[in-house]
């Protein structure tokens, strides 16, 4: 980029992007800085933030309370490990999570990454069997699903979106179906995993939204199904919400709407508002206490270098803080107001196939995507951080966003999507 400053002309030929061919990519725009929900570019514009960094920033940039805890813990300690020592801002997040969420679900294995956190759930899973005794090895995933990128989330991803296609022969051999979305479908859901429970460890699934398979939304009433078809087969069940959790879909937790405990949920992202990397699977009683025992064997060997990372823990309790003193439901319920009225009128321009909202969850699908790269900068070029992928263009804000803020969003996509129909 012309007049870039030295740290990105330096250093960019030694970088690798995520999700990105390097040959053939715009070069990544440089930030100098975030406050609130912009991104201010190092030529000086900025951008409104339009999906928080991947979902994470739900406080936007820069927060004071998160910003301040931070400093207090790195005066104390950013980090000490977490094999025979603890750290109270890890047990405090520890207590509040528990509290946060329904039923027994009280046991937190603290990492750093979402990915981890569902590795972590996933081997909890087939090692609460081993420790009973029985050999389950399986999961059953469905289609639109995406869980993560490391090789064992990578195997209850959908197989048929094409990002991980080329481990096809390497990644574990799991179960992939359709997600029942009517009762005629749980029926059947039901019948299968009741034929196939010897082998089946857990089902996993992202609870009432498919982020990156396409922001592909279901109701409550499929989690209320998958919970009961678990049961019946004596099979776990794994509720993947780091996308979901924290008011993204509206409520706290998506699984609220549900009224469902699941045997273990998967935490990161809004959890620590972006601040730092975290992440968190939270298990019920009865998971944890298969691994308690005598036996040294049937503990559960697993241990991130970072895992209960005290920096982070403090900036999710302070999250936690924001999360608690303030209304986001409020927050998230206006934002879907203004994403209803802002968007809606796209499901008129001639490619446009749906348009569907959730909570702070805003998309615009197309017929035909094969411009869709050629919409980000025209995007950034209007003053927004709007990044569509597959056939979507999507906004999932910042809760602590304005209305005017939102309103420009909404409006950017509806004059670009208007101005660029093919």
């Amino acid at each position: 980029m012309p007049n870039s400053p030295e740290w990105y002309s330096e250093g960019l030929g030694h970088i690798w992007l995520p999700y990105t061919q390097m040959k053939t990519t715009r070069p990544p725009l440089p930030v100098e800085s975030a406050g609130g929900v912009r991104l201010k570019l190092a030529d000086g514009r900025e951008l409104i933030d339009g999906i928080s960094s991947w979902w994470a920033a739900s406080h936007g940039y820069g927060n004071a309370h998160i910003v301040e805890a931070m400093k207090v813990q790195l005066d104390k300690a950013a980090h000490v490990m977490f094999g025979g020592l603890v750290n109270e801002p890890a047990l405090k997040l520890s207590k509040r999570l528990a509290d946060m969420l329904p039923g027994d679900l009280n046991r937190c294995f603290i990492a750093e990454s979402g990915s981890v956190s569902v590795e972590v759930a996933m081997k909890m899973a087939v090692q609460y069997f081993l420790n009973r005794g029985e050999r389950r090895s399986k999961f059953v995933h469905f289609r639109g699903t995406y869980h993560g990128d490391t090789l064992g989330t990578m195997a209850v991803c959908d197989p048929d979106e094409g990002m991980h296609s080329l481990f096809s022969d390497i990644l574990m051999d799991n179960m992939l179906t359709d997600l029942p979305r009517n009762e005629t479908e749980a029926t059947a859901f039901k019948a299968y995993l009741k034929e196939h429970a010897s082998d089946v460890a857990a089902v996993i699934t992202e609870p009432l939204v498919q982020g990156a398979g396409g922001m592909v939304m279901h109701g409550p009433e499929t989690l209320k199904w998958l919970r009961e078809a678990c049961d019946e087969a004596g099979v776990l069940f794994i509720v993947d919400e780091i996308f979901t959790g924290f008011y993204r879909t509206g409520t706290r937790f998506a699984i609220e709407q549900a009224d469902i405990v699941p045997d273990m949920v998967t935490l990161s992202k809004a959890l620590s508002g972006g601040a730092s990397p975290l992440s968190v699977c939270v298990a019920r009683d009865e998971i944890f206490d298969a691994f308690y025992d005598d036996d040294p064997m049937k503990a559960l060997m697993h241990g991130p270098t970072y895992m209960g990372h005290a920096l982070g823990c403090a900036a999710a309790n302070a999250s936690l803080d924001l999360f608690e003193q303030e209304d986001y439901g409020a927050k998230a319920k206006r934002i879907n107001e203004l994403l209803v009225e802002g968007l809606e009128r796209c499901r008129a321009l001639p490619n446009v196939k749906d348009v569907r909202t959730l909570g702070a969850i805003g998309v615009v699908q197309l017929e035909d995507a094969s411009n869709i790269e050629a919409l980000k900068p025209l995007f950034v070029e209007a003053g927004v951080w709007i990044r569509p992928f597959r056939d979507i263009v999507y906004l999932t804000p910042p809760l602590v966003i304005s209305d005017d803020d939102l309103i420009k969003l909404t409006n950017t996509i509806y004059q670009v999507l208007k101005a660029n129909q093919t």
